[in-house]
């Protein structure tokens, strides 16, 4: 680690003017425009330098003491965007098995899904993601895995598992009491939540995931119930934050929703009940929210095929249209949005089919984008990494046809990933 920062600081003296150090690896992309998430227009020509995983040079010109052999990406026809960004997926579920049907698969199923969903997710254009409960610990061990380069997947951010209250949606619910099945994860008031956040913690989580409601895809709950006190919400907030670590809570009800942004939470996940107190608060209080307003159209289309009981399709039908208008009240006032998709209630690799319906219910193309980069990395505390073609951050960059600041959909159909200066996905001959 102290090699590779040592490598990337060299590096940066490009910007002043200095020598690219002769023997590190250098990648000079070029295309015919590039989207400037933060402003929302586009650079014509751009090139863009990666030394050794990290941009030391974003313009219209290559520096001119540019190494001799560096690598060369030329992408006519092509905009460049900012490697995307999910705020929420389940990288070891998957649509196609769920409800009782899950029982029939062993305990390591899910954990051994993680790693071509983990593919799917960085051939959709999706170069980070944050990854918000599955099997104990085994998103940190996949997160392992692809920092080693022993698969290949994007820059993830575990939860490690998800943390709720006795009988509440992350509890093991579908269970009688001669089984007596209960979370390891499980949380009843302020000091057994600080606990637990710390054990979470202790064994790699890099976010905390609360649940503070009810839920859709659980049994014996429903997604307006509060079901951690406020308390116990700021408890997790609290102790998190002495770590260092960030908080995303789950919340569709509006009571937990409003305690949830008054605790101190970062993130609301869902969102769905939110009301004109809670968008204000969330206003108040720089809370960013995470609406996953596209995944219901799989649910419902695909009905119990795959497993989803009656009683989860009902709490979703019931939802998912009061969710999409308070996405739009939300945008509308101002609220702070990230994207979060809540991929493996459909399809990994689906993803961006959320942007346009970003867009259907408010927002322009460029806020869609802007929520998958530019404002989730400021909430992810990694506005120095990812989220924006700038100097210092990874090299993580798209490339898609089309005119994404006009149709946004042009994002379903990435050609090329570059993930740290290392060419991912070229689906250029393919076309």
């Amino acid at each position: 680690m102290l090699h590779r920062l040592a490598v990337a600081a060299a590096a940066l003296v490009v910007t002043c003017g200095l020598a690219v150090p002769a023997a590190a690896d250098t990648l000079v992309v070029t295309a015919d425009r590039m989207v400037d998430v933060e402003r929302g227009r586009y650079v014509d020509n751009p090139v863009v330098v990666v030394v050794d995983g990290r941009i030391v040079s974003v313009g219209t010109a290559a520096p001119a003491d540019l190494a001799p052999d560096a690598e060369r990406l030329d992408l006519p026809g092509l905009t460049l965007l900012p490697g995307l960004i999910d705020m929420h997926v389940h990288l070891a579920s998957t649509p196609y098995v769920s409800g009782w049907r899950e029982l029939d698969y062993a305990d390591d199923f899910g954990p051994i899904l993680q790693v071509p969903h983990a593919r799917a997710n960085l051939d959709a254009g999706f170069t980070t993601v944050r990854n918000l409960g599955g099997p104990a610990f085994a998103d940190v061990a996949l997160m392992q895995a692809v920092d080693g380069g022993f698969v290949q997947g994007p820059r993830i951010v575990p939860s490690g598992t998800y943390i709720g209250a006795t009988g509440g949606h992350c509890d093991e619910t579908g269970f009688p009491y001669s089984m007596r099945r209960t979370s390891d994860f499980v949380a009843d008031g302020p000091e057994a939540m600080r606990r637990v956040v710390r054990e979470v913690r202790k064994y790699g989580a890099r976010v905390i995931k609360i649940c503070a409601t009810g839920g859709v895809f659980s049994r014996n709950t429903e997604p307006g119930q509060q079901q951690l006190s406020f308390e116990e919400l700021k408890a997790a907030a609290d102790e998190a934050h002495m770590w260092g670590l960030r908080v995303a809570a789950h919340a569709h009800g509006a009571d937990g929703i409003r305690d949830a942004i008054r605790a101190g939470i970062d993130t609301i996940e869902h969102a769905s009940m939110i009301d004109a107190e809670g968008v204000r608060l969330a206003l108040e209080h720089g809370t960013w929210l995470s609406m996953d307003i596209f995944n219901t159209d799989f649910t419902q289309e695909t009905g119990t095929e795959f497993g989803v009981t009656e009683d989860n399709l009902r709490k979703d039908r019931e939802i998912a249209q009061i969710q999409r208008d308070n996405f739009r009240r939300a945008h509308a006032a101002g609220a702070q949005m990230v994207f979060g998709s809540d991929a493996a209630i459909y399809p990994h690799g689906r993803n961006a089919r959320q942007f346009a319906v970003m867009v259907e219910y408010g927002m322009t193309p460029a806020e869609a984008i802007r929520a998958a980069t530019w404002n989730a990395a400021q909430a992810l505390g990694m506005e120095g990494d990812v989220g924006a073609l700038a100097v210092g951050r990874y090299g993580d960059l798209i490339a898609v046809a089309g005119d994404p600041l006009a149709d946004v959909r042009a994002l379903e159909d990435v050609a090329v990933v570059v993930k740290g200066g290392e060419v991912a996905k070229d689906a250029r001959q393919s076309r």
